[in-house]
């Protein structure tokens, strides 16, 4: 598993070039595409943070990628119907870098706390 800010820098470069590149594939390209891209841009800005190890900006982070995570499973559902493989294959990667980056950021508190009750005792 990476750490948390490995995870959070790939799934942000995911979610600026995924969308980029469905924009520029689609033969009608959607604003719309470009969401996922501005999730991307506030969690390249929340890295510095997370590699510092500030609990304001990393919990911003997992805000931001959980609810980019929720938000993706409506551009799935439409893509399920088969019409678009590489268009499902973006938001599949999309939504797994951002799971891969929860789960991350929740080992990454888990061990801050133990750390924490730790050096309290």
């Amino acid at each position: 598993m990476p750490s948390a800010p490995t995870a959070n820098l790939i799934n942000a470069l995911a979610l600026c070039l995924l969308p980029i590149w469905a924009y520029l594939e689609s033969p009608e390209p959607s604003l719309t595409a470009f969401i996922p891209l501005c999730f991307g841009v506030a969690l390249l800005l929340c890295h510095p943070g997370v590699k510092a190890e500030n609990k304001v900006v990393a919990h911003i982070a997992v805000l931001l990628t959980l609810v980019v995570f929720v938000a993706l499973f409506m551009p799935l559902s439409s893509r399920l119907d088969g019409s678009d493989p590489l268009g499902l294959a973006r938001v599949v990667v999309m939504m797994l870098t951002s799971l891969v980056a929860m789960v991350a950021f929740i080992g990454s508190f888990r061990a801050a706390r133990k750390a924490r009750e730790t050096s309290a005792q």
